[in-house]
């Protein structure tokens, strides 16, 4: 990859943080969400 790669994870977190803000609801599938993508691309 290119050496002008964007951080995903505070990226991610800010992004949920504002969604569960929003819709508290949202909560449990965010976690889900993000546990599952970080689990992904710790196996990239």
């Amino acid at each position: 990859m290119t050496g002008a790669e964007i951080p995903l994870t505070p990226l991610i977190s800010l992004i949920a943080g504002i969604a569960i803000l929003i819709v508290p609801k949202l909560l449990n599938y965010i976690i889900a969400a993000y546990l599952i993508l970080i689990g992904i691309l710790g196996l990239i």
